[in-house]
């Protein structure tokens, strides 16, 4: 039998307390992502010089594109949908609602992984082996991650920064530790070794968040956090007592969700998804590229993806969904006015100065990670163009992650067909684009599709404060002072450090 019914969970946090919580969550999700992209960067630089980029990009393309669309389709909606912060809560609805993600996944692995087997090119298997392994290896541990997701929305509605610490940090270096001993050892396993290294993330990952919970339930810890459980088995799915499984305001949430998650799917990965299903470039190429987009993307990744996540959940907590500013507490309006302001300002500075900087030290930076091999060719024509996607990477994450957390269901809904459209459209630009300017090309639709999100999510913003005083997006316009020193560094001073590079990579020549 389970334990009482909590009827209400949690009522939405103060707003002080809750951008307090956010901002630590920022920070040590900041600090996590810093340490798992040094780690996993060295990791890559290290497998460059044992394994073909043939397998390469067999893995970091074709492969992990099976993984994330399998969590990102099981999930993605129910992860937005339970950490919007809803009064009055039922947490055994919740959790019925988050279970339903593992069928979920299990049917998605199954018919993606049958699509990559079965409809999509097979490499050569004297170039790369085993690939229906790595096809299995990797649908599976997509299923074995979405049996924590519970513990997960648990953990994050509850601010359990420390948790989330140790978790990803554990998984991660145990993943890259077994890599690293295989393709020192065992090179000629070729997927066997990153297919056993998914599955032991992804177990290690899921049993740090139950042994947690599982300590919990034991100590004096659970009554401070004001946890809505009781025992382990509040977490597993039952009838409740009024008969209802899910709460269906939150299941039509996750549904209109879904939808947007599924386009947003394709506009994330889409230069994966073309790669994939059109074969504009072969897999030597696929790797090559993707080695760029990684290297190109660390600091989004370092810096604004944490950042979005973790206040997405302020946004969430602080606003109204659906309600207009008039009918909010006005504090609130005007904490969440000034934190998009200030999130705008430190986005806009990052992504400027990485745009004007990593345009010259870009063949430096890809001479030193990968050698010759990354550093001729188009490489560094690739990273150069990236500099200008992360500036629209750092500005979209911000928008977006305030546009999501306050439209209402019907907003969702509209801005479902919007996302349809601008799909269709990056996919053909894509495909267009690569044909006529290679690898390059995704840059460019990227770039192109990123900028309409902007526009959109701004059109949004300025119409949600149009009523009031606060003009947020006045964070994205920078000083003059600002334009005059980035535009002094890119004209007058890219020569210099041209120079400086070349000399640089002189000394570094054997």
């Amino acid at each position: 039998m389970r334990g009482p019914e909590v009827p209400g969970g949690l009522e939405p946090r103060a707003g002080p307390e809750v951008l307090g919580q956010a901002a630590r969550l920022a920070s040590s999700g900041l600090l996590l992502q810093v340490v798992f992209r040094l780690i996993t960067f060295g990791l890559n630089a290290f497998t460059l010089r044992f394994l073909s980029k043939e397998i390469i990009g067999i893995v970091n393309v074709r492969l992990t594109l099976l993984y994330s669309t399998v969590t990102f389709l099981a999930r993605e909606a129910f992860r937005r949908a339970c950490l919007s912060g809803m009064r009055n809560r039922n947490w055994n609805q919740t959790f019925n609602l988050l279970w339903l993600t593992v069928p979920l996944g299990l049917f998605w692995s199954l018919f993606l992984g049958w699509v990559w087997s079965q409809i999509l090119e097979v490499p050569d298997p004297n170039v790369v082996p085993n690939y229906g392994v790595g096809v299995a290896a990797f649908g599976l541990s997509a299923v074995v991650e979405l049996l924590g997701e519970p513990f997960w929305v648990l953990a994050q509605t509850h601010m359990l920064v420390r948790l989330k610490v140790i978790a990803e940090s554990l998984s991660v270096i145990l993943k890259c530790i077994l890599t690293a001993v295989l393709v020192v050892w065992l090179p000629h396993w070729g997927l066997y070794i990153f297919s056993l290294a998914q599955l032991l993330y992804t177990t290690v990952l899921v049993f740090c968040y139950v042994i947690h919970f599982m300590k919990l339930m034991n100590s004096q810890e659970l009554t401070k956090k004001s946890l809505p459980i009781s025992r382990m088995t509040d977490l597993l799915p039952h009838i409740t007592l009024n008969g209802t499984f899910v709460n269906w305001k939150e299941a039509k949430l996750t549904w209109s969700f879904f939808q947007q998650s599924f386009l947003k799917q394709i506009l994330t990965e889409g230069e994966r998804y073309v790669m994939t299903f059109l074969n504009v470039l072969n897999f030597g190429d696929q790797g090559v590229y993707d080695i760029v987009n990684n290297l190109g993307s660390l600091v989004a990744r370092l810096v604004f993806q944490p950042v979005e996540e973790s206040f997405y959940i302020f946004f969430a907590k602080v606003l109204e969904r659906g309600k207009s500013v008039k009918l909010q507490k006005q504090e609130d309006i005007a904490m969440a006015a000034a934190v998009l302001e200030s999130l705008l300002k430190l986005v806009l500075l990052i992504g400027l100065t990485i745009t004007v900087f990593g345009y010259s030290y870009s063949q430096l930076a890809l001479d030193i990670y990968g050698g010759s091999m990354l550093s001729t060719g188009s490489g560094p024509v690739l990273l150069r163009c990236y500099c200008l996607y992360v500036l629209l990477l750092a500005v979209n994450g911000v928008t977006e992650c305030f546009t999501f957390a306050s439209m209402s269901k019907e907003e969702v809904d509209r801005h479902n067909f919007i996302m349809l459209a601008l799909s269709f459209t990056f996919l053909l630009s894509s495909y267009f684009l690569t044909k006529w300017q290679g690898s390059v090309g995704f840059i460019f639709a990227n770039c192109f599709n990123m900028g309409i999100r902007i526009a959109q999510s701004i059109r949004y913003i300025y119409r949600y404060y149009r009523e009031s005083p606060h003009r947020p997006l006045a964070g994205l316009l920078p000083s003059p002072f600002l334009i005059v020193v980035f535009t002094y560094f890119l004209f007058k001073g890219r020569n210099v450090i041209e120079q400086e590079s070349t000399e640089i990579l002189a000394l570094t020549k054997p």
